[in-house]
């Protein structure tokens, strides 16, 4: 058995079945002679079930209200030349589904019941009914019109709340889609943080192993060796954090900065001096990630790029805005822009701050601030 859609209301089925019904009863009731009365009826009813198939399997909508329009048409012009009021019954139903569907458009719709109207008063100007009977025919003609248009305003916003809903749905999904594809990113950078610190510090530390052990100095380079390992502990370390970072557990950046500070002193037996200025206050995650982050990016390129040398990171709490500043001496070789930097920027572009680099004073510096 064939399911009806679901998109079909109750009322539709409703007044179909009694349309029909009620078709079917006024034709086998009519007291009409005429032979050509009776085909215009078997026509209307043909087009009404003809109208009825094609609404009820949602196909065809167009040839459905033509078919419809048919009925309306035909029945209204046989009530001046009919027997009875049949030909009016059949008139006013097909109407008044007709005024309903939303396929034609309002201007046909009126020019149908238009003519249906001219049609119920015409008999009283052909002296074939009283002016009260004329004025009654073509009120209802009107009222089942207005009714029709009235529940076809309703189905019309009703499609639009409901197509209103499709796209605010899809638009959901995208908005999900752009947030998941956001936090890759932000996992990207994360991983990219932590790798790059923990390898590259790694990286130079196994460089002077091999170097040591080139000159033979085999007591120095097993104690580098011994530093590569903290190395890859803090790094595993590091890693973990970053984890907890994602989920949102971040620490106050002071602490954070702290951490790195005292790190990067015991794993490259670098001087790092570390002030901070202002009253400390939390921050949003966005940025307390970001230029912990970054200070741990700029230790790893000074310790790269100027080992040995001595590096001071300023914190500072200004009313407005927090900026993070890392200084060492500019070396031969200077970090370009690759993915450390670009990250860099990108990390306060999400947070809203700004990243600036390049030599100052003799020496590489690293801003970056964050309004908060």
């Amino acid at each position: 058995m064939r399911k009806l859609p679901d998109n079909i209301a109750p009322a539709w089925l409703v007044v179909h079945v009694l349309g029909t019904l009620f078709i079917a009863a006024t034709l086998a009731t009519a007291r009409e002679h005429s032979p050509w009365v009776w085909a215009a009826y078997g026509i209307s009813a043909a087009s009404w079930l003809a109208f009825t198939l094609l609404e009820l399997n949602r196909t065809r909508l167009g040839l459905a209200a033509v078919m419809l329009a048919l009925t309306a048409v035909l029945s209204g012009a046989m009530v001046p030349v009919a027997d009875d009021s049949s030909a009016l019954i059949i008139s006013i139903i097909s109407l008044g589904r007709f005024a309903t569907l939303i396929a034609p458009s309002v201007a046909a719709i009126l020019a149908v019941g238009v003519v249906d109207v001219v049609f119920a008063v015409l008999p009283f100007f052909l002296a074939q009914q009283r002016f009260s009977d004329a004025v009654i025919n073509s009120g209802v003609m009107v009222l089942v019109l207005l009714l029709g248009l009235n529940r076809r305003q309703y189905e019309l916003r009703a499609n639009q709340a409901e197509e209103l809903l499709k796209q605010t749905r899809l638009a959901q999904e995208q908005h999900a889609r752009a947030a998941a594809l956001d936090e890759r990113n932000r996992i990207a950078r994360e991983i990219h943080d932590v790798l790059a610190h923990s390898l590259g510090a790694l990286g130079v530390q196994l460089e002077l192993a091999e170097a040591l052990l080139e000159k033979s100095d085999v007591d120095t380079a097993m104690s580098t060796v011994r530093r590569s390992r903290r190395l890859a502990a803090t790094g595993l370390a590091e890693a973990r954090n970053a984890v907890t970072a994602l989920r949102r557990d971040v620490p106050s950046l002071v602490n954070a900065v702290t951490g790195l500070v005292t790190a990067h002193r015991a794993d490259h037996a670098t001087p790092v001096r570390f002030d901070t200025t202002g009253t400390e206050r939390p921050l949003s995650s966005a940025a307390a990630v970001s230029l912990a982050a970054i200070a741990r990016e700029a230790l790893t390129n000074a310790a790269k790029h100027a080992p040995g040398e001595p590096i001071s990171v300023a914190l500072d709490f200004d009313e407005h805005a927090v900026r993070l500043e890392v200084r060492n001496p500019a070396a031969a070789s200077e970090p370009g822009e690759g993915f450390g930097l670009t990250g860099m920027r990108e990390r306060l572009a999400l947070a809203g701050g700004t990243l600036s680099s390049g030599r100052r004073d003799g020496e590489w510096t690293v801003t970056a601030e964050v309004p908060e």
